[in-house]
């Protein structure tokens, strides 16, 4: 046996039990990571806020402690509003369930000549077996519908107290962190963080604007066609609208479109052409004017990089997919050397000419057939002396 062979024995062991117990870990603090890398983005996001009141001689630790204060009381306020208008919405529709049904249920008579009546249609729900099943999974679920609450609220505190730690020692953070990189590396590092406080607060800003705009749009078509529960279908729609890039609002559309059937199917169809003729005002006049400056990628890459975050992280990465491809798109164009492009018509998607088509030639040849395409006159000389003279 060589002598270096049961040493090499040993390494190899050794580094396999570093691998496997690496994989471990990291499957245990996968929670642990995306929590922090949330709270990161957080701190980002909020960091253009908490720089503007430092800047006017506030401590750090005090304006990101004002700034939360104010996300806290705003983000309860909404809750509650939203909650109270949707538990007293929720039993209104609970009253008015069974003229819903009837009106449903005569439209179905009517189209597709059935006869069907609502006491049949609420037995064969109510004697249904997924229904049963349902509801005994749900009487036996309620300690796991606790339990995730709670859990909740414990991520939702992680993340709040690392967000509070990162935007607060901020400067600190990026000290420590450029202290062991060369200079060139740290100026890389700081103009990487700089761009990646713009895109992501941007986003997030501009993203709440457009949010605001769409359900405000939404919730007066709601109401002139009288449609029930505006209000919260429009703050459905304006949430999911926005952080759903390119198809966010064709499906935050369809359960107004639900709602507005079950009046009239007409209105369904109102409905219908609002969301459209919205979203291509939205893409082509709103979207550019608010993120021509913050975040300004193709929604192609913007809906491909949210299908990749949430394939990843969930719902995590698709709130945080946008900002971070924007950013490594921004951070990446210095280093990207760029060309003139040259004059061809291919660049504009118009094809060259290459000489005469067949057509125009059997076309030309049809209409002067002695001229034999002019082979006479492209016809090279015979070999022989030339005249002197």
């Amino acid at each position: 046996m060589p002598a270096w062979l049961p040493r090499a024995m040993v390494l190899a062991l050794a580094l396999y039990a570093c691998f496997r117990l690496g994989s471990w870990a990291f499957d245990q603090l996968i929670g642990l990571l995306i929590n922090v890398l949330i709270a990161f983005f957080l701190a980002l996001a909020i960091e253009p806020a908490v720089g503007r009141m430092s800047a006017r001689g506030m401590r750090r630790g005090l304006a990101t402690f004002l700034v939360f204060l104010a996300i806290l009381i705003a983000g309860a306020g909404f809750v509650v509003l939203l909650g109270s208008m949707l538990a007293g919405q929720i039993v209104e529709m609970v009253e008015e369930f069974p003229k819903y049904l009837d009106s449903v249920i005569n439209w179905v008579n009517q189209n597709f000549h059935t006869d069907l009546s609502r006491v049949e249609v609420q037995d064969s729900l109510l004697h249904s077996d997924w229904l049963q099943k349902y509801v005994q999974n749900s009487a036996t679920g309620v300690l796991d519908v606790s339990t995730t609450v709670l859990g909740g609220l414990f991520r939702l505190l992680t993340i709040s107290l690392f967000s509070f730690y990162f935007a607060a020692d901020g400067p600190r953070l990026r000290r420590g962190l450029c202290s062991v990189l060369p200079p060139a590396r740290q100026a890389e590092v700081l103009r990487a963080w700089e761009i990646a406080v713009d895109k992501t607060g941007g986003y997030l800003y501009s993203r709440g604007l457009m949010a605001l705009i769409s359900g405000i749009a939404h919730y007066i078509l709601l109401v002139f066609l009288d449609v029930p529960y505006a209000p919260a279908l429009a703050v459905w729609v304006g949430l999911v609208s926005q952080f759903i890039p390119t198809i966010g609002t064709y499906l935050a559309g369809a359960l107004p479109m639900l709602i507005a059937f079950t009046i009239d199917p007409w209105y369904a169809l109102w409905v219908l052409g609002f969301v459209v003729i919205y979203q291509q005002f939205e893409n082509y006049v709103l979207q550019p004017k608010l993120t021509s400056k913050t975040v300004d990628i193709h929604p192609a890459v913007a809906f491909g990089s949210v299908i990749a975050g949430t394939a990843l992280m969930g719902a995590v990465g698709a709130l945080i997919a946008i900002p971070a491809v924007a950013t490594l798109q921004a951070f990446l164009g210095a280093y990207v050397k760029r060309y003139d492009v040259t004059d061809d018509p291919r660049v504009h998607g118009r094809h060259q000419r290459r000489g005469e088509s067949v057509f125009s030639r059997l076309r030309r040849v049809t209409r002067d057939p002695g001229s034999d395409d002019g082979e006479d006159a492209e016809r090279p000389e015979a070999p022989g002396p030339r005249p002197r003279g």
